[in-house]
């Protein structure tokens, strides 16, 4: 192990790039759909010795900083262009217009997100030091970057490296005392620690063995976290005080097909036919329901202002049961102090239909998708001869952010439309905590790829970070019913029509991210920063842990 510590310690220029692209590229593999974990046990370790090379080569710190950096940015390029190529596949749905788009898109977008892992690793190596103290150093810089990237520009927080334990429902379970961004620290840590194995050991007393001590001690927390989670996966389920009977649609609507008007009067008749259709001898049609749920933009047209479609679905309601539906909504846009109202804001929402066919509640996105809702420097790019996915005058109006909504005889719920369940501070009222989420989504843009199962993995860890269950809708799938501890209880693969029966299941109680949320983060920062210190001081004044590879051959600076 620790001759190939060494190659790596000695390759730069491309050498370097090369390898670090190589090692970002099969990370990805720890995500959705295969959520290989032990992958990180292998490329993270490497990374760290190639890491160890920049230090030993710098000779000063501006250029550790500056190869750190590079390599950040090659590992975080070859890991966003395997894990979310699936994007470009929506530059293919209208492809005369929009595929021309692809190649770009393909080589910005991961270049962008990379730059998030470059300034991370650059941050890491202006303070590089020895033994698992680096390791300390690297997952901190990471995390507090993956943080960023969630936030920053509108964020896009998506495959940070928390969900590589997605696989693993009981080290998930985490994610409800640290949120995701905490695993992301944690996982990269844990995930770093062979590398402490090819570390040069001491030459005196016990401290020989310090690189042993730190990676048996991070398999401990490993355990310890895994056992944490095995025990509140076997905790008792919380009693439901309430039974809500819920009836999720999934129409599977192509995207082609979705918004031409020849489509138009058959798409609707398909969501009235499977939202009362019988599936089995206990649900014999909506009758048997209390909560009717469509996915995104479900109508294929302003529901709002068709008449005769509010009443189709009044006559398909029992009195005292709710549609819960995604769909565009139109406004009068308001005037503003320096002009007068031009045209209506559109909106995109999600409707809450009573038995009366009359809209009684409404949620509008808030987090809107880049190039599909709204397009960024929209009049320098629309020049350049670049259009929003979604075909509408100008960009959708965002709404006012997290809701939760309360109507009678149904527990209080909060609405995530599309990816806004991606973003785990966002997605409640933390004033108003409701009892469960909806997630309503179209996933159709990107057909049976890994995107759709990506989008899922992250409705799991909301609903564990929460301790909320999450009912999902999605157009062409995955359809899903999700319990307080992220796991499914139900679901509707890809490319399937057909409708969820279920009870709604209870809320768990507030879990500690859900009161504290990335203030969870911060104190996990603070003790990395605390305890890297400490490392630090006993190395200077004689209890050392040693520097890796202190041998004769290579030292670090």
């Amino acid at each position: 192990m620790r001759a190939i510590a060494l190659k790596l310690m000695v390759i730069w220029g491309w050498r370097r790039a090369c390898v670090c692209l190589a090692l970002g590229a099969a990370s990805a593999l720890a995500m959705e759909p295969l959520s290989l974990l032990p992958v990180l046990f292998v490329t993270l370790p490497l990374f760290v010795w190639v890491l160890d090379g920049v230090a030993v080569q710098a000779g000063s710190r501006g250029k550790a900083i500056r190869s750190g950096f590079a390599a950040g940015m090659f590992f975080g390029f070859g890991y966003f262009l395997a894990g979310v190529h699936w994007v470009g596949s929506a530059f293919f749905v209208e492809a005369e217009e929009h595929a021309w788009l692809v190649p770009l898109v393909l080589f910005f977008f991961p270049l962008l997100l990379s730059l998030f892992w470059a300034i991370g690793c650059a941050l890491a190596a202006a303070v590089w030091s020895g033994g698992i103290a680096r390791l300390v150093i690297l997952a901190a810089a990471l995390a507090a970057t993956e943080w960023v990237r969630g936030m920053i520009f509108t964020g896009f927080p998506w495959n940070t490296p928390g969900f590589a334990v997605a696989g693993s429902p009981e080290l998930s379970q985490i994610a409800s005392f640290v949120g995701i961004s905490g695993l992301n620290l944690i996982v990269v840590l844990i995930a770093c620690s062979p590398a402490l194995l090819a570390d040069e050991p001491e030459r005196r007393g016990l401290s020989r063995y310090h690189h042993w001590a730190g990676f048996a001690g991070l398999l401990v927390l490993l355990a310890g976290l895994w056992g944490l989670g095995r025990h509140a996966l076997q905790s008792p389920p919380p009693a439901v005080d309430e039974v809500t009977r819920i009836r999720i649609v999934q129409p599977n609507i192509p995207q082609t097909e979705k918004w031409d008007p020849v489509h138009r009067s058959r798409i609707f008749s398909s969501y009235l036919e499977l939202s009362d259709a019988a599936t089995s001898p206990e649900v014999t049609g909506i009758s048997d329901v209390d909560v009717l749920v469509w996915p995104e933009s479900a109508p294929p047209f302003f529901i709002e202002q068709n008449p005769k479609a509010l009443a189709s679905i009044a006559a398909l309601l029992p009195d005292d049961a709710i549609l819960l539906t995604g769909a565009l909504r139109s406004e009068p846009a308001a005037a503003t102090a320096d002009a007068q109202p031009q045209g209506n804001n559109v909106f995109n929402s999600v409707l809450v239909i009573d038995g009366k066919g009359a809209v009684i509640s409404t949620y509008d996105k808030t987090h809107l998708v880049p190039f599909g809702e709204y397009l960024p420097f929209e009049q320098l790019l629309t020049g350049l001869g670049v259009r929003k996915l979604v075909k509408l005058p100008g960009s959708f109006a965002t709404g006012d952010g997290a809701k939760t909504i309360s109507i009678p005889g149904v527990p209080a719920f909060g609405s995530l439309i599309c990816y806004e369940i991606a973003f785990a501070g966002a997605v409640v009222d933390a004033s108003n905590r409701p009892a469960w989420l909806l997630n309503v989504t179209n996933d159709a843009w990107f057909g049976n790829s890994a995107g759709p199962r990506q989008h899922l993995q992250q409705a799991r860890f909301r609903a564990i970070e929460q301790g909320l269950p999450v009912v999902r809708s999605a157009n062409t799938g995955i359809s899903a019913v999700i319990d307080a501890n992220g796991r499914i209880l139900d679901h509707l693969p890809i490319g399937v029509s057909g409708v969820i029966d279920l009870t709604l299941p209870a809320a768990a109680p507030a879990t500690v991210y859900a009161l504290y949320g990335d203030w969870c983060l911060a104190v996990l920062l603070a003790l990395c920063a605390v305890g890297t210190a400490l490392l630090r001081w006993r190395r200077q004044h004689g209890s050392r842990l040693g520097n890796a590879y202190s041998g004769p051959e290579i030292k670090l600076h």
